[in-house]
């Protein structure tokens, strides 16, 4: 039998006997820049070994101009979906529009975009206005409402950043003597949370010390711990610290005695991603625009026991 009639044949055997190929979805990640992003890029993989989908991996290295060439590389391939955890908010409109008429739905996770709603299938994430008021209410109610603060922003622009500062900040305006002080980005990474906190020791008065420190995420936190315990003061006690993400080293630390709460955002997206697009594939379009997922408070109390849940995961 010849070559040309061998394809054909093949492909007439595999409808007869329901093999069919795996789905294959393209992921366009932000990058590895903290621990927790690495959680959330390993998770993913490993959800979509665990289903047998062929998934296409890019790391944007917090680029997005990386990403969006990634996503037009997906859409060239014909992936099934494609999946997004975005940079920044802004920007995305014309390529999304090209995945649309290619008829790919596309699952955006972790942070948001700002594009109109039918561009994208949903989006699949924490509540970040809601960890940022969790996380200043322990703070305010620890401090009695009155604290100095040094806040440690992550990436302009971020959706994370946006909504933990606006949910953050929300709560502090109720408390005349609660005040953020300082403020500047450390771009969500311990080597540039360390450099900002240097900066701000440097800057501070000896009579007005800062009270707390609030980092936008807990790399940037354990990096300005680093830089307190380098300036001859102990962390988690002559200045209390709180965060968001819950990363093993963050709860080791909590245990230590060096920082005091953060607001767990978990990294495992991969399920509820896949979930969506199977369904969706499937034949179902009911699906909602937003599926949230937020987690709680932890504190120094259970800090020993949750460090040991997440390294023996």
């Amino acid at each position: 039998m010849k070559i040309k009639q061998v394809i054909p044949a093949l492909a007439i055997w595999a409808l007869g006997t329901g093999v069919a190929c795996a789905t294959t979805v393209g992921f366009s990640q932000v990058g590895s820049e903290s621990g927790w992003r690495t959680s959330f890029s390993e998770a993913v993989k490993a959800e979509a070994k665990v289903r047998g989908i062929d998934l296409k991996f890019s790391d944007a290295q917090q680029k997005q101009e990386n990403q969006i060439k990634a996503v037009r590389s997906f859409i060239a391939q014909g992936v099934d979906a494609i999946i997004i955890a975005p940079v920044v908010e802004t920007g995305w409109a014309p390529v999304l529009r090209e995945a649309k008429r290619s008829r790919i739905p596309v699952v955006i996770v972790d942070r948001n975009v700002k594009v109109a709603d039918n561009l994208y299938l949903t989006r699949i994430a924490s509540d970040f206005k809601e960890e940022g008021v969790k996380i200043a209410q322990w703070l305010m109610d620890e401090t009695k409402g009155e604290c100095r603060i040094a806040e440690i922003q992550g990436t302009v622009g971020a959706t994370a950043s946006i909504d933990r500062a606006a949910g953050f900040n929300e709560v502090i305006a109720k408390y005349p003597n609660a005040n953020i002080v300082r403020s500047q980005t450390g771009e969500f990474t311990r080597a540039k949370g360390k450099e900002v906190m240097e900066s701000f020791l440097k800057a501070q008065s000896a009579a007005e010390p800062f009270c707390a420190i609030w980092a936008h995420n807990d790399e940037m936190a354990l990096g300005a711990i680093q830089a307190v315990k380098e300036a001859g003061l102990k962390p988690g006690k002559d200045i209390l610290v709180v965060s968001v993400d819950g990363v093993p080293d963050y709860f080791k630390a909590m245990a230590e005695g060096d920082v005091n709460a953060t607001v767990e955002l978990s990294p495992y997206l991969g399920a509820p991603a896949f979930d969506v697009i199977e369904k969706y594939l499937g034949g179902d379009k009911n699906i909602p625009k937003l599926i949230s997922t937020t987690g709680d408070v932890y504190t120094q109390e259970t800090a020993a026991e949750e460090y040991k849940k997440r390294v023996n995961k």
